[in-house]
């Protein structure tokens, strides 16, 4: 397989002679999946399975690109975003993957969704040299440039992240006595990890450290087990699904624990209300993103363009879910990124371009908050700001926070 493919304008592979004076065509570099007039991107998203909730993600990345096309497409080129559901199954995502590559011939992927799934073809990407960028999963091992420099992440880490909530627990909870609940996969371990370097020599405090499998139909066993322990602190990494059913039970069994839930799970519609509002007020988390529910946005010229947009393209939808806003915000950087390769559409074009992205203002984050990238820096967005649930809404408190100020 090719990897670098040149088209010339006109057929004329280096210059023309023009009434007499020579006139050099500039030339227009392509690899698979770009033309004069399409760019393919592939994207897996689990529309069906444990991890469904964030099917909407898939949904309004797929409006945002017909948007796109709308407006004449990048450079003059349409957009043709294949999406599959991977059902957030690593072999279903292998097989996902291999088609869109080899099949469909996709130029990149973008925001694969999942830390196991984007695990299992981590490897395969970057042997196959297509770019696998912004993926939708804030493991850590998506910003290794040197080991793997065809994958970069978006939001902020999940180690990070977990350093925060430590820190922050120690800084504020009296005596604390923490249990931890954790999906027993790499997603769950990078957060687990984090914590515990942020815990440092505090560590013993964790009395409390249970797992589940993604498969698993309930938490409620790993729910009474931690209130057992005589924790007086909960840290919650798990997807939606288990986020709610946790906080739920808890309420139910009455235990009342400090909680600080992990940012993937932060979202009002599909985590907080099916909890039950009145079991998750004070639950704390990180934000990176403005939640549409925040009534401190409803005036803000992003958020109400955001809005505009999606009574457009996403009619119906629900506008509380903030689900939406990272997709519209992802979708932005990623149009950008095509934007600034012109009319050189090769992978490692496409891959420079990624990693040179300055202070870019991304409609959506919060303010304070841009997206930088360098050839040895592949964590785009690497600052969050805690926030506590209050009501039906969650409400930002603090300052800006980021691996430095840890």
């Amino acid at each position: 397989m090719k990897t670098n493919r040149r088209t010339f304008v006109g057929g004329v592979a280096a210059a023309a002679v023009l009434s007499g004076s020579r006139v050099a065509f500039a030339q227009k570099k392509y690899d698979e999946g770009a033309t004069d007039k399409e760019i393919k991107i592939g994207h897996t998203n689990p529309y069906s399975g444990p991890a469904s909730s964030y099917g909407v993600i898939g949904k309004c990345e797929e409006a945002y690109w017909k948007s796109v096309n709308d407006r004449g497409g990048i450079n003059g080129r349409m957009i043709k975003f294949i999406t599959l559901d991977d059902g957030y199954s690593p072999p279903k995502t292998v097989e996902m993957i291999r088609q869109l590559v080899e099949q469909d011939k996709v130029l990149c992927t973008y925001n694969t969704l999942g830390t196991p799934t984007n695990t299992a073809i981590h490897k395969y990407m970057n042997q196959k040299k297509v770019p696998m960028l912004f993926v939708a999963t804030g493991a850590s091992k998506w910003g290794k440039p040197k080991e793997f420099p065809w994958t970069m992440g978006y939001q902020p880490d999940y180690h990070t992240e977990a350093v925060i909530y430590a820190k922050h627990l120690l800084a504020n909870v009296k005596d604390p006595k923490i249990a931890v609940l954790m999906q027993n996969d790499d997603y769950g371990k990078d957060y687990w990890e984090g914590f515990k370097e942020g815990m440092g020599k505090e560590a013993g405090r964790i009395v409390k450290h249970v797992t589940y499998e993604v498969t698993d139909p309930t938490v409620d066993s790993q729910v009474i087990q931690m209130k057992d322990s005589g924790a007086n602190v909960f840290f919650n990494i798990s997807i939606p699904k288990f986020a709610a059913q946790s906080m739920r039970k808890a309420a139910e069994i009455g235990w009342r624990p400090v909680q600080y839930l992990n940012n993937v799970s932060g979202q009002v519609t599909t985590t907080m209300k099916p909890a039950g509002f009145e079991n998750v007020q004070g639950v704390i988390t990180a934000a990176w993103l403005k939640d549409p529910t925040d009534h401190q946005w409803d005036n803000d010229d992003e958020m109400k363009a955001w809005r505009v947009w999606m009574e457009k393209w996403m009619p119906g939808a629900n506008l509380g879910d903030v689900n939406y806003v990272y997709a519209y915000s992802v979708s932005y950087l990623m149009e950008q990124t095509l934007k600034k390769c012109g009319d050189n559409l090769t992978r490692e074009n496409l891959m420079k371009q990624a990693a040179n992205h300055q202070k870019l203002r991304v409609p959506g984050l919060l303010p304070g908050i841009t997206v930088s990238t360098s050839p040895t820096d592949f964590y785009p967005v690497q600052a969050v700001q805690l926030q506590r649930f209050k009501g039906e809404s969650w409400e930002l408190f603090g300052e800006i926070l980021s691996a430095e100020t840890t």
